[in-house]
Order: structure tokens, then sequence, then C-alpha cells
């Protein structure tokens, strides 16, 4: 078929300060020409997995409507199954706290060459606005986004759409009536739809679809995606997201085996056990041994880094005894499933200072100083409160790998972490243990307790090859939930370009 414009390829990004760029979002922006994985991102956090399976069912019928009356009707389908009847603000929180890490590893770096060096950025989509324009606007600095708009009755989704209806075969309209007062200089597309408002540009490029390119990668984003929510490891195409659905039944009730065995076996048979139900477990340095009573000597403080709430669970595991927590905001469910003691933190420097050193004449004890959990390879600021207490501090690296599922989240049901992490076909946690930190280095030494807190930090991000930020817990809900975890406010700019500390 004779294409009509030049590839992106011959498209130079120099000089382009001061002009606009109108691009389509899915096979230009976006490598995958298909938003099927984004509308199951919506149905599966939205509506859990029968909404996914509804949208496995009518997805053939989606593609067959597409090749044979119209893209158009496609999308309404797929609109349908992913949204009629979810709330509005379920719909919100998935674009805002879910959808910009997959849009983020699927960006066509030649496209986004182009797009970074112009002035003034447009995006037409066939997609519903309400899904991409906070990875548009929020990440990309996209200044408008022309997409199609639902419909919505009492706070949730109709699984309609509003006229003009949706944006395919619409796109010149759409750019002559909301970019008229600007000169385009720029056109950039991937189908013959778009070959009509590419005309109206001074200069128009193709992204061929047969070229195969690796996606840009997320370090060039002008803001970094630090914080983001879902259960969903890798992006849900068609194909991963049927295994997912067959899956989950017998994830399920190898999720309920394998927390038996935690929650019923003896700790020193744990690392065995887990091993052959399919959990990967290492163990690197050399851990302290108990502490003895007879000589009323106190136990030693694990100051860990925080991954998933199984974290000082595989940390007795890996010491082959319970050693108890602190814990700062943890359900019910978890605590009953846990088999070591925890204790939760009641938020007064004071009262768990006190708390703390209590526990610790009573044995060891495991605090994680981040105060939540974070998915990316950083570490947020450690809590000094923990390094005031004692000098008896072993740091401790841990890190985990999914394949499947995360084992976190912020907006989801915190009940069903360990239910997810442990639904993972073969999880894997890594476990590695420091050497007990100089006396020179605790506030026994002379330090502070915020340099006693920062240099652990160092140590364990040095061992994991990861970053140190100033990022504390109210930031990564601030983020991801537009609140500090406790009490619904405004949701403010985070900058989250600017906040590494080492």
């Amino acid at each position: 078929m004779y294409i009509p414009f030049s590839t992106i390829k011959r498209c130079s990004s120099r000089g382009r300060e001061d002009q606009t760029v109108v691009a389509n979002l899915d096979g230009t922006i976006l490598c995958c020409r298909s938003s099927f994985p984004y509308f199951a991102l919506v149905a599966f956090e939205t509506g859990g997995i029968l909404r996914l399976l509804f949208l496995l069912v009518v997805a053939p019928l989606a593609g067959f409507l597409h090749y044979f009356i119209s893209e158009s009707v496609r999308i309404q389908v797929l609109i349908f199954a992913s949204m009629a009847g979810a709330k509005v603000s379920d719909i919100e929180s998935v674009a805002r706290a879910v959808l910009p890490r997959f849009y983020a590893e699927d960006l066509h770096p030649e496209t986004w060459r182009v797009v970074s060096a112009s002035r003034r950025r447009y995006v037409l989509t066939a997609n519903p606005t309400i899904m991409v324009e906070p990875f548009l606007k929020g990440y990309l600095g996209v200044d408008a986004v022309v997409g199609t708009e639902i419909e919505i009755h009492n706070g949730r989704a109709t699984g309609f759409v509003r006229q003009p209806g949706v944006l395919v075969g619409k796109k010149k309209a759409a750019v002559l009536r909301n970019m008229l007062d600007n000169s385009i200089h720029i056109g950039l597309g991937a189908t013959s739809s778009d070959y009509p408002y590419m005309k109206l540009c001074k200069e128009a490029y193709i992204v061929p679809h047969h070229t195969k390119v690796e996606p840009m990668s997320r370090d060039r984003l002008p803001r970094p995606i630090f914080f983001h929510d879902g259960r969903f490891v890798q992006r849900p195409t068609p194909l991963r997201a049927l295994i997912v659905v067959l899956w989950i039944p017998v994830g399920f009730l190898l999720a309920c085996l394998r927390l038996a065995a935690i929650k019923l076996l003896p700790m020193p048979c744990l690392y065995f056990v887990l091993h052959a139900l399919g959990i990967r477990i290492t163990v690197k340095g050399t851990p302290p041994p108990p502490p003895e009573k007879s000589t009323g000597q106190s136990g030693v403080l694990f100051a860990c880094s925080h991954r998933t709430l199984l974290d000082p669970i595989f940390l007795s595991i890996s010491l082959g005894r319970p050693v108890a927590a602190v814990t700062y905001s943890v359900s019910r469910i978890p605590e009953i499933l846990s088999p070591i003691k925890t204790t939760p933190l009641s938020g007064n420097r004071e009262q768990d200072a006190v708390m703390i050193k209590k526990l610790l004449e009573k044995g060891d004890l495991v605090i994680c100083p981040e105060g939540t959990t974070c998915r990316e390879p950083i570490l947020l600021r450690f809590s000094s409160l923990f390094a005031g207490i004692s000098d008896q501090i072993v740091p401790v690296a841990v890190e985990n790998k999914m394949t499947m599922f995360h084992g976190t989240t912020v907006k989801g049901w915190k009940g069903m972490d360990s239910f997810f992490f442990f639904m993972n076909p073969s999880p894997a946690y890594e476990v590695t243990f420091l050497q007990k930190l100089p006396q020179e280095f605790t506030c026994t030494g002379g330090k502070s307790s915020h340099d006693v807190a920062n240099h652990i930090q160092k140590l364990i991000a040095s061992t994991l090859s990861y970053e140190c930020t100033n990022f504390t817990r109210k930031d990564k809900y601030l983020a991801v939930t537009g609140n500090d975890g406790t009490v619904k406010m405004a949701k403010p700019h985070i900058d989250l370009k600017n906040n590494s500390r080492c």
C-alpha cells in the first residue's frame, strides 16, 4: 500500500523549539497499536477477575467488528466491557496510579525524540480521555489531549460514549475544532485513519508498523515514575490476561497452602518446605546468633529495607527462628496470618521508643525504617526513631522478585497482599545480612540519630544498587492517591524529579 508520508526516522528534531506537533497515541507515541492491555488493566483494577474475564470473552467480537465494520465500534465494545458500571473515581485512580507505568514502558523512541523537541504538544486518541490524560499531561508534558469522552451517570460510567463519539475517522475535525488558532508544523501518525489530519500539517511523518523497535527507557521521561499501584507485574496482553484468569483459581489454592505452611510449621524447617513449594529464598551474609538470655544482653535491631509486608517473615525464615517486628499500618488479616509477633507503632515517637526498648529487652527485633513499601529500585528516607534506641544494629538488604502479581497495594485491599504475593508461580526473596554497625557509627559513638539512619540507608542502597531518596510514606500516598494515607486532602504537585539524595 502506498504511504503518502515519509517515515518518522527522516524527521529531524533540531530547530523544533517553537513548533507545534500533533500525534496519535496508539502505534505512534506508543509502540503497540493495540489498546487492549490498558482496558484490561482498568477492567481488573475496577472490577476484579470477573470483569477481566468478561473483557476477554468480548475481545474476539471487538476484533471481528474492527476488521469488518470499523475501529470505532471496537473501541466502544472495549469501553463498555471494561467500564460499564464502574465508579468514575476508580477509573481516575487507575489512570493516575496504574496506567502511567505501563504507558511509560511502551513509548516509541523515535516519536518521543520529535515530540520532546517541540514546544507545543497535542495528542489525538480513540481511547477515553479519562484513561490517558494523567500520563500524557503529567509525565510527558502534553498541552492538550483530544480523545473519546465517556458518559457518566451518578458518578458511574455507563459504558457508552458522549458525542461526537469515538475519535476514529473524526481526527481531522477534532484538529480543526481544537487547534484552529495554532499553526501545526508536524503531524505524526501510524494508520490510514491518521492521514486526513496529517495533511493539515506542514510536515507529516508515519510510524511504520513492521519495524521492530525497543521501547524507550523510562529514565528519559521528563518526570520519572517512582510510585505506582496495581496488581499486574507485566502488561496484560490478551494471552497474558487469559493465563492470569486460568491461573488465579490454582494460584489462590497454592497461596493458601504456602500461607498455611508458614503459619503452622516450625520456623527452622520453613526454608526447605517453601523451597519445595516453589519459593526461592537466597540468604547472603552472616546472620548474628540469637541473644543469650542468661547474660541479660538486649536483642539485635535489624534495620531492613521494605519491599512487602512479608519482609520480617522472610528475615525470620532466613535466621531459622522467629523474630518480632514492629509495623506501621497493617490490616488485620496479615497480623492473623503472621507466624511472628507483630506490634503496631502508635505514631507517637516517645511512646514508640519506649515500646521498642521493651521489645529489645525480650529479644531481637525487626523494623523497616522506610515506613512503607516501594516497588522501584530506590530507598525512601529512613526514620531516625530506631537509631537512637540501640547500638546493636544490623542492616539487612531485602529484595524480591514477582512475575505475575505485586504483593503490595495502596488503593486495593491490603488484606490480600500476602495472598497475591504467594499466588505468583515462583516468587523469590533475597535477604542479605550486612555487618553489625560499628559502635563509632552509632549514637553511642557520638553520631546523631539522623546520621546513623542516613548511613544505614546508604549501606543498604549500595548493597542493592538502589538510589537513596528523601521521599517518605506521605509522599508515596500523595503521588498515588492524592492524600497522605490517613486524611483525604487536595492533591498537590510533587516534584518527583529532584528528590535524590545519594
